[in-house]
């Protein structure tokens, strides 16, 4: 199957990937192409500024949640049918597993035989530039790497440089330095969210403009235009009965993988968001509940006050409504969070650590029967919080790449509550029996 595709790719976290797949995108959409984004690795936040250029969701491509065949899948079935930009993750080569390379960004690359852009940080360097450059290409026999875009370099420092390159590796332009005005702000998480930037669409128009003359547009359309055809095997995903599922999105609720969404959609769900931070009750028609992670304690204060939210958050829960709450959605179903009454189903509280908590891949292991399927139901998923709870629970073994194990999660008929962020689409069964449990749940209201 033809897609035209690039990767975009960087030396490290911090390298300007983001910056650059934003510009890419926005150069491209104003020349009325159809264009995709998708961001390699487990990220929620890039996401949402590659939606903002766009005004469609982002997908993510995963090799640990994913094996090959699925990973190809899900490009496939989330490219444009002119070009797709995939923003990776990190350094190029940092992963997992023995040698490092594992669910990298590499990995990616290599997997769905996809040409590499390099994003190369340009700031305090010059001709030592060329060494990096080679260096990364030559790491690995197969990476890859076809072009490389420069961040924060003048026209005449790009111009002597891009005369030394390899043959092989071609110049596509720079990012100009631009002013603090135009950055997008950090946080303990990375980036803020797109979201909470007022003026982001601005920003990355503004950015582009910078670039319209700098970045090689045409020669990225050329690249992606050369990756090989891919082959296509698609997942049987069950069609089932209708069922409503409400999901809460929001500024504090706002990771979800849309691949997961779009999944329940095609077994049959009609998505219904809601608001915890207007107040919003679920809505009254929903068989089966979704509180993703976030940042609720953020809006700590404001949750504590939509007691409307709460309550009819705890009314569904305790009332047997099936129920995913991850990360931020487990702490909004605890007693307090920082010290603010949250909905009070759960027994912990939350509070704030001064380190990354579990931070990872976790594949989990049930230790129970529950609303994924029988006990010993293989799941997928990462941690990423600074947050940690009083009782974070014990439904699931979780185990790390580097062999450490513990246990976490709520596991109940009609429930899981827990710090792990899940890719459901890694399978589909338990996706499916979750499913089932909110039709159960729809005809025991009838």
């Amino acid at each position: 199957m033809n897609a035209p595709r690039i990767l975009i790719a960087g030396t490290n976290s911090g390298s300007g990937k983001t910056t650059a797949v934003s510009t890419i995108l926005t150069l491209i959409r104003r020349r009325g192409l159809n264009v995709r984004a998708l961001k390699c690795g487990p990220d929620y936040i890039d996401p949402m500024f590659h939606e903002k250029a766009l005004g469609i969701p982002c997908t993510n491509l995963d090799p640990f949640f994913c094996d090959s065949k699925l990973l190809r899948h899900l490009l496939l079935q989330n490219a444009g049918s002119d070009i797709t930009v995939i923003e990776g993750v990190m350094g190029y080569y940092d992963g997992t597993g023995r040698d490092g390379t594992d669910n990298s960004t590499y990995s990616v690359a290599r997997l769905t035989d996809t040409p590499v852009i390099l994003v190369v940080n340009a700031s305090g360097a010059s001709t030592s530039l060329l060494a990096v450059i080679e260096g990364f290409r030559n790491y690995r026999a197969d990476s890859n790497i076809r072009g490389v875009i420069f961040n924060g370099i003048t026209r005449s420092t790009y111009e002597t440089i891009k005369q030394q390159l390899s043959s092989d590796i071609v110049p596509l332009g720079y990012i100009p330095k631009f002013g603090k005005e135009l950055r997008i702000p950090s946080r303990h998480l990375g980036l803020v969210t797109a979201g909470e930037i007022d003026d982001i669409s601005k920003k990355q128009n503004d950015i582009a403009d910078l670039c319209e003359m700098t970045i090689d547009l045409d020669m990225i359309l050329e690249l992606a235009g050369k990756a090989d055809e891919l082959e296509d095997s698609s997942p049987i995903i069950p069609q089932k009965a209708p069922i409503n599922l409400a999901y809460a999105k929001d500024e504090a609720f706002c990771f979800y993988y849309t691949d997961t969404l779009r999944l329940f959609e095609k077994m049959g769900a009609t998505l219904l968001p809601f608001s915890p931070l207007k107040n919003e009750p679920i809505p009254s028609e929903a068989d089966g509940l979704l509180l993703p992670g976030g940042y609720p304690e953020l809006h700590a204060d404001k949750l504590e006050r939509n007691t409307v939210s709460k309550e009819s958050v705890k009314a569904a829960v305790e009332g047997g409504m099936p129920t995913i709450a991850e990360c931020g959605g487990f702490q909004y179903l605890g007693q307090k969070l920082d010290g603010r009454e949250m909905c009070g189903v759960l027994p912990h509280e939350s509070n704030k650590t001064d380190r990354l908590v579990r931070f990872g891949y976790v594949t989990l292991s049930s230790q129970k029967d529950s609303l994924f399927g029988e006990k010993g139901t293989m799941l997928k998923g990462h941690e990423f919080h600074y947050w940690d709870s009083t009782d974070c629970g014990d439904g699931f073994s979780c185990l790390k790449p580097n062999g450490r194990i513990w246990k976490s999660g709520v596991l109940t008929d009609t429930m899981y509550a827990g710090y792990p962020h899940l890719f459901l689409y890694q399978n589909i069964d338990a996706a499916g029996a979750f499913y089932d449990k909110c039709l159960g749940y729809k005809e025991s209201r009838k």
